[in-house]
């Protein structure tokens, strides 16, 4: 009888210990998991942007907002905010126009890089050889100007040309100084190559494979009645500007959710080799603290969180990498987080003068972290 029992007391005890390994699977294999991938972003995020967007936009008097949100290197939602016009009251949507001014750079780095792919350009190759004449006489500085070297801001150039025509400032390469012209003259050399205008080379090398029907460097009519009319920093709308030339600087128009669809192509590798994606996220030269264009200031210091890669900027912090973008063109203000590591990003563009104003606290609640580019953004 005593041994019955024993035998019935074993089994009891081999079933719940049996009972609690089943459990505990599931939870053990969970937290391996957790250590092999990166945390995903807090479902959370949406709700509180929600609440928390209008708010600010009130506060800083944005008529209208427009954000993507990126997780798992797909884009799950969409939203618009506020008017495209004060004086109509349309709603913003996932549809609607924007000027992504500076958010031009990293889409034609995109298409520059495809060219690269195909052997067509050459990184580290002087652009002077593809074109038939120099495009800056007179300076012999000119022939270390590769496309590299634009893409990273280290040309030498001055943003925009001023009066007396286009200038180099200091010897290619040596330094960091964010100039629009540097992109303009890569982009001469690309319809070079190409023999095709920017834009229609964009649209079938890019836009058009990444189904990024709403995005083009030249004004198309169908935008008319979608578009967002910028406002200055009281609210009073601006003459919408229709750029009829492409400028690979600063002239894409385009959705939050096309914009999306490219931060996503970025994210999982679609459309270029993972060798190519590796260069472009890599840091090429590290930023001064103190200075954006900085065509007559050698640094005191350089930043040990904030450099350049190609037509990106990076930000290096706490181990993980950052890939972002500004836009200002006047009225029309946007900017773009995206983190390889984890396939999130956030895309932001506004219809104000104000529109920095708030991108900081929209744009670290999207992506859970501090952007350190506001700071040097000033």
């Amino acid at each position: 009888m005593e041994t019955q029992m024993n035998r019935l007391r074993t089994k009891r005890r081999s079933a719940i210990l049996l009972g609690a390994v089943i459990v505990a699977l599931p939870v053990f294999s969970s937290m391996l998991r957790a250590k092999e991938e990166p945390a995903p972003k807090s479902g959370a995020t949406i709700p509180q942007l929600e609440r928390d967007v209008p708010e600010l936009m009130k506060k800083d008097n944005v008529p209208g907002l427009s954000i993507a949100v990126i997780r798992g290197g797909k884009t799950t939602w969409v939203h618009g905010f506020g008017t495209k016009e004060t004086k109509t009251d349309q709603p913003v949507t996932g549809e609607t126009i924007f000027e992504a001014a500076s958010l031009s750079k990293p889409v034609f780095a995109y298409g520059v890089l495809k060219l690269v792919e195909l052997g067509k350009l050459g990184l580290d190759v002087p652009l002077t050889t593809y074109l038939p004449k120099p495009y800056i006489p007179g300076d012999e500085r000119v022939a270390k100007i590769t496309a590299r070297i634009v893409l990273s801001h280290r040309t030498g150039l001055p943003n925009w040309r001023g009066d007396d025509g286009l200038l180099i400032y200091f010897t290619p390469g040596e330094r960091f100084s964010y100039s629009g012209e540097g992109y303009i003259y890569l982009q001469r050399v690309v319809e070079q190559i190409t023999g095709k205008p920017l834009n229609e080379y964009m649209t079938e090398t890019v836009f058009t494979p990444l189904d990024m029907t709403n995005s083009s460097y030249v004004w198309r009519p169908d935008f008319d009645a979608r578009t967002a009319t910028g406002h200055d920093s009281d609210g009073k709308p601006a003459e919408l500007w229709k750029p009829k030339e492409a400028g690979a600087a600063s002239t894409l128009n385009t959705t939050a959710k096309d914009y999306a669809l490219f931060v996503e192509a970025v994210l999982n590798g679609k459309g270029l080799k993972p060798a190519t994606l590796h260069e472009m996220e890599t840091s090429q030269i590290a930023l001064d603290p103190e200075c954006r264009i900085c065509i007559k200031r050698e640094p005191k210091q350089l930043s040990t969180n904030l450099f350049w890669g190609l037509g990106w900027g990076i930000q290096r912090k706490d181990g993980s990498d950052l890939l972002w973008h500004w836009g200002d063109n006047g009225t029309f203000k946007c900017f773009v987080m995206a983190e390889p590591k984890t396939k999130s990003g956030v895309v932001m563009f506004t219809n104000s003068e104000n529109g920095l104003e708030i991108a900081k606290p929209v744009i670290n609640e999207a992506m859970g972290t501090e952007a350190l580019a506001f700071e040097w953004l000033k």
